[in-house]
């Protein structure tokens, strides 16, 4: 029990400061670029803050955090609660949407990447210390790209969406945008019916590689090699 217990503290030491920094830092981009670009919603909500407890959502935050740590799930997975953005208050609406829809995976990508360089620091700490540094920067590595790349799928209500919003003509971004009250429930879909129906009939039916964890590994192997590893 005590083995267990000591098992669960020492992932919970290593998987929640990645996972909290990586979670609320993309939320407060979205919201500063948004207030950068003329839409001060998110700065009058106090979001505009690198405060994790500004962003914090019950659920996603801390509780389906704390069930993947508590199930030891390979790595911790969440979410912070969403930037309030007025986009007809942007600017530029279409072209500063895309920016503001950008600005949380990019800020994830580039801490990925100040993850990668930190761990050459490592190397100056005392030995008991230096493997418990290590994976917490080696987590943060891996959560930030997931995280980013997760979220530019284009699928409502994920960055990537508002991406394309924006790219689209006129006409079709109105249909597209119409798509947004289904998309949550399309993406879990595609996540967890078809490994469902695989197990049925024998096949492996997982879309997870393809759409998420190919993508991640082959930007985590550039962000290394970036970084000189």
């Amino acid at each position: 029990m005590l083995e267990h217990i000591s098992t669960l503290l020492y992932s919970a030491s290593i998987w929640v400061l990645p996972a909290v920094t990586a979670i609320t830092l993309h939320e407060a981009a979205h919201g500063w670029v948004a207030w950068k670009l003329g839409d001060d919603t998110a700065k009058r909500a106090g979001r505009v803050s690198f405060n994790p407890a500004r962003h914090v959502d019950p659920f996603g935050t801390l509780v389906l955090p704390g069930i993947l740590l508590a199930m030891q799930a390979p790595f911790l997975f969440g979410f912070a609660k969403p930037v309030p953005v007025d986009f007809a208050r942007l600017r530029q609406p279409r072209r500063d949407m895309i920016r503001v829809a950008a600005a949380g995976p990019g800020i994830n990508l580039a801490m990925a990447y100040l993850a990668a360089l930190l761990m050459y620091l490592t190397v100056l700490f005392p030995d008991i210390a230096r493997p418990w540094l290590f994976q917490n920067l080696k987590n943060a590595l891996l959560l930030n790209v997931v995280l980013a790349v997760f979220n530019l799928l284009p699928l409502p209500p994920l960055d990537g969406s508002r991406v394309v919003l924006g790219l689209l003509p006129p006409g079709l971004a109105v249909r597209y945008a119409k798509l947004d009250r289904y998309g949550m429930a399309i993406l879990i879909g595609l996540l967890i019916v078809p490994p469902l129906v695989g197990m049925q009939i024998g096949m492996k039916l997982d879309l997870l590689p393809w759409l998420i964890l190919t993508p991640v590994e082959i930007l985590i192997d550039s962000i290394l090699t970036l970084a000189g590893h």
